[in-house]
């Protein structure tokens, strides 16, 4: 039965954002207003010994380390970010301090004249030379934020007594957010009290990182968000950072002080995608059953810890993705590296270790002489089945009606063996299975988060919704109006939905892991009822709601046992493609995406995150470039970092599997990453099936198809260097006749 809540309704910031009338951060002014520069380190790894600040035109400052009166570090997992670098800098674009005064020109002015005196440091820049440094590591003594292992069954017996083992290794690159609305703050500093408004994910991140920067008392401190033109994660944590630096000029100036990005700088200094390292080594029986696996995951932090520690548990997390393997082990590392600090992105390292596993059972399948799809769907998680942490799957698991509709929807079976028999015409389908763990690892929603809503109804009968949580494009705004609205019977025009203020707003967590619909939508759906039911008691009325654990989770985060989501959201997508033969260029001619998201709120906004996020996967898979050349980026502009427009793919087919969640308001689940998770995969089996070249590393550019084809077409190669490109892993090539030249050009493209 199609829920009557999924029928869609107009968004609600359509009339203000589609009329010019939406006011973001760079749109507000205040009395007074001073503007700020940040001067930030030109070099990836060094001391700093002296600064040369040119003399300063009355009403012009410097904020740096000096002006901060508590704790300069920003409050996250590990304190190790400084708000200013005080004895040395690790990457290009570390703030050093800020210039401050009422012109704009001016300001940027004196920035370009400061002078800074630098010592170098003998920097680090892979993932393989973070590993190897023990002298002069960046964090700690081995350069390693996080470190992590787990195991599910015998894998150690498994592989002692099975001999069909299959080894592969993959690789994922940076990828920037490139959100419409660069990152923006403004501080404001009035009796005794600083406020900071701007574009952000999680104020009360803010807040807190700011209660740590100013020793000061709770109700000092006050955090606004402001209309946030997108962000998908690069909003999360960053804010806190740059809200830190207006707040203390603030103080220091005793004026309003905007920092607003421009683009350049946006792209340059930001967070991105975590760059990836991923190996697997996986035995099967006499049957072609996957018996056991060992995932070796290592994610690329950058110079800070950030949020690298949660993003590579997502990722071990994931390492098997939807697939059924009795015997596991995944060993995970986040390592520190002398570039710009790697941070939360849509999928939240998912996405990264989804590629590689999908790849690596194409190349399995492809191994044992069977289609992908039927390989897959061989091994494929049921319910009654545990995951690879051994959580127990709870509700139904709908993968093989999400199978058996896309290869309906797109033809895929026989579009399969037609393009098998016709290997010249070089057009390829791909297929790809995913899912994504709702809300916070574990316990986090009960032990760290503890969510709280309000409900406030006014003596016009108008209810109020407060809480942290911000629409920064994907319909927040409209989704949790429309629940309570439904859950009320009230029309939703009269339900009342501002950005966030923490003076008024209780902490129902951040706007991250695609827990705003499923979490706070469940504990807002609650509270309605409620107030419903006691709706006659008075004019006005207040309800809170908080956060209780469903009693079936059991989480051990030590040992990183037991369930380490409350739900899962599952998908499918498959990719059909054509590669020009001359230029190698990826033409793709159908996307077709099946998802099981529990109910959609809103079928038509849930629509649209999905063909954004499948567009958005496509462009980290294909065209979304970004190189690193001595600890700077190459593409630090949108010209020379492309990304894809609505005319770069063709129409996505789309369905959606009902499949109810208890726990969820309505019965929702996550959704607004999923969609991102599976569309690299897809396109890269394509293209893989196409060229009869596997694919180990995206972005899958021309230039690396063609490195491939051309060393795999040399006859002196044909061998050893196909067997290096296919499906399983040899060591280093030892052929005479092939150069040093070309092992090297095969090891850096593979």
């Amino acid at each position: 039965m199609k829920q009557k809540i999924s029928i869609p309704i107009k968004k609600s910031d359509v009339p203000e954002k589609a009329g010019g009338s939406a006011k973001y951060i760079a749109d507000i002014e205040f009395e007074g207003m001073l503007y700020a520069k940040t001067l930030r380190s030109d070099r990836p790894r060094a001391r700093i010994n002296s600064i040369k600040i040119p003399e300063l035109p009355e009403g012009y400052y410097i904020v740096d380390k000096n002006d901060i009166p508590g704790k300069n570090r920003v409050k996250m997992i590990i304190d190790d970010q400084p708000f200013f670098a005080e004895d040395v800098v690790n990457y290009i674009g570390e703030p050093i301090l800020l210039v401050v005064g009422p012109d704009k020109e001016k300001v940027f002015e004196i920035v370009y004249k400061i002078k800074v005196y630098y010592e170098d440091i003998e920097p680090i820049f892979t993932i393989e030379e973070a590993e190897k440094e023990k002298k002069n590591p960046i964090y700690g003594d081995d350069n390693c934020f996080a470190e992590y292992e787990f195991k599910k069954g015998e894998p150690e017996k498994a592989f002692a007594t099975l001999s069909y083992i299959v080894e592969d290794e993959y690789s994922t690159d940076y990828q920037e957010h490139i959100y419409l609305e660069p990152q923006g703050v403004v501080g404001i500093y009035e009796n005794g009290k600083v406020t900071v408004y701007g574009a952000m994910q999680c104020p009360y991140y803010v807040k807190n990182a700011l209660l740590q920067a100013f020793g000061w008392d709770e109700n000092r401190i006050r955090v606004v968000q402001t209309t946030t033109g997108g962000a998908f994660g690069g909003k999360e944590e960053y804010p806190s950072l740059i809200a830190g630096h207006a707040a203390f000029a603030a103080v220091k100036t005793g004026k309003p002080v905007q920092l607003v990005f421009d683009r350049n700088e946006d792209i340059e200094v930001t967070t991105k995608r975590h760059p990836s390292s991923i190996k697997f080594k996986t035995a099967l029986d006499e049957n072609n059953r996957i018996i056991a696996m060992d995932v070796d995951i290592k994610i690329d932090a950058g110079a800070n810890a950030g949020l690298s520690d949660v993003v590579l548990q997502r990722s071990m997390f994931s390492a098997t993705g939807v697939y059924n393997i009795p015997n596991i082990r995944v060993r995970g590392k986040a390592l520190a590296t002398n570039k710009v600090p790697s941070g939360a992105f849509r999928g939240f390292g998912a996405p990264q270790v989804f590629f590689a596993i999908e790849m690596h059972m194409y190349h399995i399948a492809d191994k044992v002489g069977m289609e992908p799809i039927d390989f897959k769907t061989k091994h494929i998680l049921m319910r009654g089945d545990t995951t690879s942490t051994g959580g127990l799957l709870r509700s139904e698991v709908k993968l093989p009606e999400i199978i058996d509709t896309i290869d309906k929807m797109s033809q895929y079976r026989e579009k399969y063996e037609k393009f098998k028999k016709k290997r010249d015409g070089l057009k390829g389908i791909g297929f790809s299975l995913f899912f994504h763990g709702c809300g916070f690892t574990g316990s986090g929603e009960k032990d760290l988060i503890k969510a709280k809503v309000k409900l406030k109804k006014k003596k016009n009968d108008k209810v109020e919704i407060l809480v942290s949580n911000v629409d920064m494009g994907q319909g927040a705004q409209t989704a949790l109006r429309k629940i309570v609205s439904y859950s009320l019977d009230k029309p939703i025009e009269h339900i009342i939905y501002e950005n966030p203020d923490t003076d008024r707003v209780p902490d129902s967590g951040p706007t991250v892991a695609s827990r705003t619909v499923m979490i706070v939508g469940g504990l807002l759906e609650k509270a309605a009822r409620k107030l419903k039911e006691r709706w006659n008691e008075a004019p006005e009325l207040e309800i809170v709601e908080r956060y209780k654990q469903p009693e079936y989770i059991r989480w051990d985060q030590k040992k990183f046992k037991g369930d380490a989501y409350p739900e899962y959201s599952w998908g499918a997508n498959v990719v059909e493609v054509e590669i020009d033969p001359v230029t190698y260029e990826i033409k793709v001619l159908g996307i077709w995406g099946v998802y099981d998201v529990g109910v959609a709120i809103d079928e038509k906004m849930l629509r649209g995150q999905i063909e954004g996020g499948i567009i958005q996967g496509l462009g980290f898979a294909t065209i979304e470039v970004m190189n690193i050349k001595d600890g700077k980026i190459q593409q630090d502009t949108i010209t020379d970092y492309i990304i894809p427009t609505s005319k770069d793919f063709p129409k996505i087919e789309i369905k959606l599997i009902d499949n109810p969640y208890e726990y969820g308001p309505f019965g929702a689940k996550c959704a607004g990453e999923l969609p991102f998770v599976g569309a690299a995969p897809a396109l890269a089996s394509a293209v893989q099936y196409a060229l009869n070249v596997p694919i180990r590393k995206i972005p899958v550019t021309p230039e690396l198809l063609l490195s491939y084809v051309n060393l795999i077409n040399k006859p002196q190669n044909s061998k050893e260097l196909r067997e290096c490109l296919t499906t399983e892993h040899v060591p280093p090539l030892r052929d005479p006749e092939v150069s040093g030249t070309e092992i090297a050009e095969l090891k850096e493209t593979s």
